[in-house]
């Protein structure tokens, strides 16, 4: 169920720090965190930094003779990041030797094959499969390429044919993800109908995962009542273009969408994630408290306007997926359930902050993200009470419920007002079946959800302890005034038959 504000000023005031927070940061010493997330009433609380800049690699930190123009897009394989140098129509491929450091391998800007273009022209995302073959958006050459480990052209996939496509327009692929059988979904700019599916053998398999269409019903009214002139100069019905896409380890897509109305936002009405099954189907789990929109409030301050744009997302194996807000410059996680993990970042040029961001990607629990206009990578590493969070969520899920309660025990330690270590250790408890003390850790932080679990397991529990003493109750509420009934009808019977002797 999702939460609703109710004080006015609360609103206010959370707006005002939200907006202004990563000001605040600049401006203040350099252990201030800029990490923050919302309470229950919707209030902005900070939070210790979960992630720190480790550093930011430019051109002449990757030791590249010519700098970076417009990069576009980024890939993690393994410790190996691919950078697509949009501008430069080449691939860069660098490799994490260290810790703190990453050094460029070799540079991509042509392959071998029996084909009439063998060079890139305007790269703009790449993917390799489980068997290594790389899959390329060459956006201007209006393909997806299939090259082997060695780059060496084994196929293309080209524009769709379907009726419902304008022949004349052009094919432009965007961004790419390869399930394990080296199918491609592809999204493709101005194409509108969900992700382009083609077979491992180049063959197209029809459209996936549209989002829905939403529009007014006044309109939709006035538009059945127009003549056929009208109705061409009113806008269209049509469902919105999808910016990335990221499969997760069990195969399963997240699609983010920056083309949804504030109005839509509002009323909870549009759904910038989606996770999408091998249908198409929306099954993204929103259990938290808020809607998965990132900031919580549009209003101008601190140089912000406008509601967070997600324009990019990736998805660790612990299911933690981030978001990344090309508005505001900001990352956002979130769990498996819904709940806001945590929020950092901010436009700027100081390092921690982003002009133009354009991609995310994770290697384990560090991220990397993409400056297309500084032509640079920033890597984040997780900090101590970042691994806490990650280890704590990554106990409970293998089962070790124990351990779980005991690392978010220490979060808790670190920050009283982080909720979700109040509910993570309510989540251990029920696991374990301390079921009286899990309704304590949810009553404090309002999850009516998992406190009726607990409730419901607790009372379960207390009646198969008790259940001689209920019988026995029961038995002296039943018998005891049958059993007075039954004597008073005997005296009765007794002192009758004494009158009539």
């Amino acid at each position: 169920m999702k939460k609703r504000i109710t004080k006015i000023g609360a609103v206010m005031l959370s707006a005002f720090l939200v907006l202004t927070v990563p000001l605040t940061a600049q401006a203040g010493n350099e252990d201030y965190s800029y990490t923050y997330n919302y309470d229950y009433w919707g209030d902005v609380q900070d939070t210790p930094d979960l992630y720190s800049v480790c550093k930011v690699f430019t051109s002449s930190d990757l030791g590249l003779d010519v700098n970076m123009k417009n990069p576009t897009g980024l890939y993690v394989y393994g410790d190996l990041v691919y950078i697509c140098d949009s501008g430069n129509n080449r691939i860069i491929e660098a490799k994490r030797t260290a810790l703190e450091n990453i050094e460029v391998v070799r540079i991509i800007d042509s392959f071998k094959g029996d084909v009439d273009v063998t060079t890139f022209n305007n790269p703009t995302d790449v993917a390799i499969s489980e068997e290594g073959n790389f899959f390329i958006a060459d956006q201007g050459n209006a393909r997806v390429l299939k090259l082997d480990k060695d780059f060496n052209y084994l196929m293309q996939f080209d524009k769709p044919i379907d009726n419902t496509l304008d022949e004349k327009a052009a094919f432009l692929p965007n961004k790419i993800v390869i399930d394990p059988a080296e199918r491609v979904y592809c999204i493709a700019t101005g194409i509108n109908k969900g992700l382009i599916k083609y077979e491992n053998d180049g063959t197209f398999s029809g459209f996936v995962g549209a989002t829905p269409v939403s529009y007014d019903w006044m309109d939709y009214i006035w538009k059945r009542l127009a003549t056929q002139e009208q109705r061409a100069l009113m806008e269209s019905f049509v469902p919105t273009e999808y910016d990335n896409i990221y499969m997760d380890k069990e195969g399963f897509i997240y699609a983010v969408t920056s083309a949804i109305s504030e109005d839509d936002l509002r009323a909870d009405t549009g759904n910038p994630v989606r996770k999408l099954n091998l249908m198409g189907n929306d099954i993204l789990v929103r259990n938290g408290n808020y809607t998965i929109i990132g900031d919580l409030y549009f209003g101008e301050g601190g140089g912000y306007s406008g509601s967070s744009l997600f324009s990019d997302v990736t998805v660790m194996d612990n299911d933690i997926y981030v978001c990344m807000d090309r508005n505001r410059g900001r990352l956002f996680g979130y769990d498996d359930q819904g709940n806001l993990v945590f929020a950092f970042g901010g436009n700027g040029n100081m390092d921690g902050y982003f002009r133009r961001p354009v991609a995310v990607e994770h290697m384990n629990h560090d991220l990397l993200v993409l400056d297309s206009l500084d032509g640079a990578v920033t890597l984040f590493i997780t900090t101590e009470f970042g691994e806490l969070i990650y280890d704590a969520i990554e106990q409970f899920d293998a089962g070790d419920y124990e351990s779980s309660g005991k690392s978010w025990e220490r979060v808790k330690e670190l920050d009283g007002n982080y909720d979700l270590a109040y509910i993570g250790i309510g989540r251990s408890l029920l696991r374990q079946e301390r079921y009286e003390e899990a309704m304590e850790y949810f009553e404090l932080k309002y999850d009516d959800e998992n406190y009726s679990k607990a409730y419901k397991q607790y009372r379960k529990e207390w009646v198969q302890e008790n259940i001689v003493l209920i019988v026995v109750v029961l038995l002296i509420v039943f018998l005891v005034p049958m059993g007075i009934g039954k004597i008073r009808a005997l005296k009765k019977e007794i002192d009758t038959a004494d009158i009539f002797k």
